[in-house]
């Protein structure tokens, strides 16, 4: 099981590695920006249910989209899962 001090260790390890990660997607991106001149990019917000998607360019917005449709949808199958484990 897992205690509290665990959890908040985890916590703060994801804290760090999703800074790694913003970090690193501006480094890729601004390398490809140079080689090519060209930026594109998008992004999402998740608010409750509801992701807002913003972009550069369609193709950008579709992947978001997608990306963040189908967060949503494990994000809703992880509750269900999870409610349906402590109601035993």
């Amino acid at each position: 099981m897992l205690d509290a001090d665990m959890l908040y260790s985890l916590g703060i390890i994801m804290i760090f590695v999703g800074i790694i990660v913003i970090l690193a997607a501006f480094v890729v991106l601004f390398l490809s920006s140079i080689k090519s001149g060209k930026i594109r990019g998008g992004g999402a917000l998740i608010i409750g249910p509801i992701p807002i998607v913003f972009g550069t360019d369609k193709e950008s917005v579709k992947a978001v989209l997608w990306l963040s449709i189908t967060l949503t949808i494990i994000l809703f199958a992880v509750f269900i899962i999870l409610y349906l484990l402590r109601g035993r």
